[in-house]
This record gives structure tokens, C-alpha cells and sequence, in this order.
């Protein structure tokens, strides 16, 4: 490895040269890793630069295919099926994405950079001159789902209060402390800080993905060759330099083990336990009040997060309703009905749709836009539901 690349000293960024066993100087290769900000101008400028004075035969970014039609398709939003979105139950996934998105955008805004310009910058230069194209990342969905796999409990409660923590921070990034994080040291401290508040976090969304845009690169075609990757990836990526990787492996998404599936069914399990012991060994008053503590709860929680949330009255009702039902039935959520009603009731458009990037870097403009409205709905139904059969559960045990 060497760092006498085109490269300003101190940045992520390094030359890596690499020369076949039987050492024959024909088959050396050179990789130049650069390491950006994604919402940085000298990262864009800098990506430019290198591209055109190093003239690779490939040029490997940092995208999947998804995420690269996510920056090149401005009409993305208008193919939205919210009602398939809320069946297939990817509500949290999306507004995740749209968390992170709005906090890039923020920044990018006030710096007058598109969140991703240096890498469509990298992809416009490498077509200029004539080199292959790679997307060397590891597809998005996979990665969210694996990191949410590795969380507990705990973990998720956390990392979705950081995510919606974001869009009422009002914290503004100067471009000089933008370009900071490009820095190794500085780099190298965040790391660390994230690994040990996160550690189940920085594995799948960072330490995996160092592996998979390494042997992405070493698997481009060409004798020089040029990464563009965020600078938090540089020294994971040089690190996994020449080491077997089995990409596939690491896209696989893991299946929920037996406990966790068991685990959906603990409180419908309980509940119908406790009914079937009420009527064994109570008279139908006490089963009646039994029915009472837990529809009770069931229906108050979740019809109130429904209204919170902004829920049509005919939403808030659903919930009320479905909640009791639902919490017996793990196969479907109260969230996922009460989302479909709600879309129903609003009815949002095309150009819904297509503001819905825009409008949710704030919580008012969340609220504002019916697509991202609906979405906030249905999460809030799911919440009440969950804490009211966990209410009423407890309430029913308590009367056994």
C-alpha cells in the first residue's frame, strides 16, 4: 500500500497498488480509493479532478442499483404505491430512509450540494473518458434489514428516536466541519464512538459493507481503478484489500429466529390461555370483565396515537376497533388496516407523491404531505396497539 496518490495529504483517501503472486510487474493494479463527504462541493471538485488525471479504466461507486435510480429518476416518487408499501408492511423502512435522506438534505441545502453529487459527478467523468461504470455497493434493502435484524430490542427503540430526533435538530453542519469528517483521525474517533454505542449498528451498515465495496473493486474490471466511497469507508475497505469475500453471504437477509417468530404469538397465546382458564374455573361475569381489561386498553391506546398522529376520525374508529382483534393476530397489524383507511380517506396524488422528498426535512412538512401523513398514521396505530395489549395483557393476568 502506498499513499503517493494525487490525493491531499490527510484526507481518507489512499493509492493501493497490487501485483499478482508470481510477481510479474504486467499484472499490477492500482486502486485509488477516494474517500468523500456526500454533501460536500470540494468532494465533487475533488472527484473530478482525480478522475480526469488518473484516467482508470473503471470508476466503482458507492450505490447500488436502487439508490443510483434514487438520484438519477426525478419521477421516483410518482411510481409510489402507498397502499403495496402498507400491505407488504415497509411503512418504518421507508420513513427510516426518509429520516435519513431529510438530514442529508438539510445539510446539502444550506452547502448548495445534492446529497450524492460526487458520485453522479464520478459516474459523468468516468463517461467522459470512456471508463466502465461499477456500482459496487451492497443493495440498500438488504443492508436496512440486515441492521435491523442485529438490533435488540432496546437498540430499535433507540435508533428510531435518533431517526425522528433528527427532523426537530435543528444543529447546522458549517462546510468546514463537513469537509472535517474526511479527516482520518476524526474519522477514525467517530467510528469508535459509534462502535461502542452501537455496536449492533456499525456491523451490517458499516464493518459488511467495508467488505463488499472492497471485493467489488477488486473485482472491476481494468488495470487502474478508481472507488468513490464515503470517507468513513476508506481504512475498513484497505484493511479487507485481498481477502476472500462471499458478496452473496453478506446480501442475504437473515430469517427471524424461532424465538423472535415465537415471540409474536407469547401475548395472543396468553390471552386466550387466560380466557380459556376464566371460563373453566370463573363465572361469565368475571370472564366478562376479563374481556373488558383487555379490549379496554386495546382500543383506548390505539385509537388516541391515531388521533395524536393527525388520523382521520374514521381511522381513529379502525383503530379502536381493530386493535383488540389484530393483537391476536400476528399475521396482521392494526398499523397496516389503519394505514389502508387512512390512504383511502386522503387519497394522495401524483404530485403528493412527488413533494414527498422535499416536504419531509421537517415534522410540519411530515404532517403536511398526505403520503408521509399516512405513514406517521399507520406507525402511531402499530405503537398504540403494541403498548395496549401489552396493557391489557397485564390487566387480564392480574384478574386470573
Amino acid at each position: 500500500m502506498t499513499d503517493d496518490s494525487p490525493f491531499e495529504a490527510g484526507s481518507a483517501s489512499v493509492t493501493v497498488r497490487r501485483r499478482a503472486k508470481n510477481g510479474d510487474p504486467e499484472s499490477e493494479r492500482t486502486f485509488h480509493i477516494l474517500g468523500t463527504a456526500h454533501v460536500s462541493q470540494k468532494s465533487i471538485e475533488e472527484v473530478r479532478e482525480v478522475i480526469r488525471k488518473v484516467r482508470p479504466d473503471t470508476v466503482c461507486v458507492e450505490l447500488d442499483k436502487m439508490r443510483y435510480e434514487a438520484l438519477t429518476d426525478d419521477t421516483r416518487w410518482r411510481k409510489l404505491d402507498i397502499f403495496q408499501v402498507i400491505r407488504d408492511g415497509k411503512v418504518l423502512f421507508l420513513m427510516a430512509s426518509l429520516a435519513l435522506q431529510s438530514f442529508q438534505k438539510r445539510i446539502g441545502e444550506k452547502l448548495g450540494v445534492r446529497p450524492g453529487a460526487e458520485l453522479l459527478a464520478a459516474v459523468e467523468i468516468a463517461e467522459e473518458i470512456g471508463a466502465k461504470v461499477v456500482l459496487a455497493d451492497r443493495d440498500v434493502q438488504a443492508t436496512l434489514k440486515r441492521t435491523w435484524r442485529n438490533l435488540s430490542f432496546v437498540s430499535k427503540g433507540k435508533l428510531l428516536a435518533a431517526l425522528v430526533g433528527s427532523l426537530f435538530d435543528s444543529t447546522e453542519l458549517e462546510e468546514e466541519e463537513i469537509e472535517a469528517l474526511k479527516n482520518r483521525d476524526q474519522i477514525t474517533d467517530a467510528m469508535s464512538q459509534l462502535a461502542e454505542a452501537m455496536p449492533e449498528v456499525k456491523g451490517p451498515l458499516i464493518d459488511e459493507r467495508d467488505q463488499y465495496l472492497m471485493s467489488a473493486v477488486e473485482d472491476a474490471p481494468g488495470k487502474v481503478v478508481v472507488a468513490v466511497v464515503g470517507a468513513a469507508h476508506v481504512d475498513g475497505m484497505t484493511r479487507h484489500l485481498g481477502k476472500s469475500v462471499d458478496r452473496d453471504k453478506l446480501s442475504e437477509i437473515p430469517q427471524p429466529s424461532l424465538i423472535s417468530r415465537s415471540l409474536k404469538w407469547l401475548i395472543p397465546t396468553i390471552i386466550l390461555g387466560a380466557f380459556a382458564w376464566g371460563i373453566y374455573h370463573h363465572d361469565w361475569q368475571d370472564v366478562q370483565k376479563m374481556i373488558y381489561a383487555w379490549l379496554l386498553p386495546n382500543a383506548i391506546v390505539a385509537g388516541l396515537f391515531t388521533l395524536l398522529a393527525g388520523g382521520k376520525i374514521l381511522s381513529v374508529i379502525t383503530a379502536i376497533v381493530a386493535s383488540p382483534i389484530t393483537s391476536l393476530n400476528p399475521t396482521i397489524g392494526a398499523g397496516m388496516v389503519v394505514g389502508l383507511v387512512e390512504a383511502w380517506l386522503r387519497k394522495p396524488t401524483v404530485a403528493d407523491c412527488e413533494r414527498l422528498g422535499s416536504e419531509v426535512t421537517t415534522l410540519a412538512g411530515m404532517r403536511k404531505n398526505p403520503v408521509s401523513h399516512i405513514f406517521m398514521v399507520a406507525i402511531a396505530a402499530t405503537m398504540g396497539s403494541a403498548l395496549g395489549a401489552y396493557i391489557g395483557a397485564t390487566w387480564v393476568l392480574t384478574m386470573l
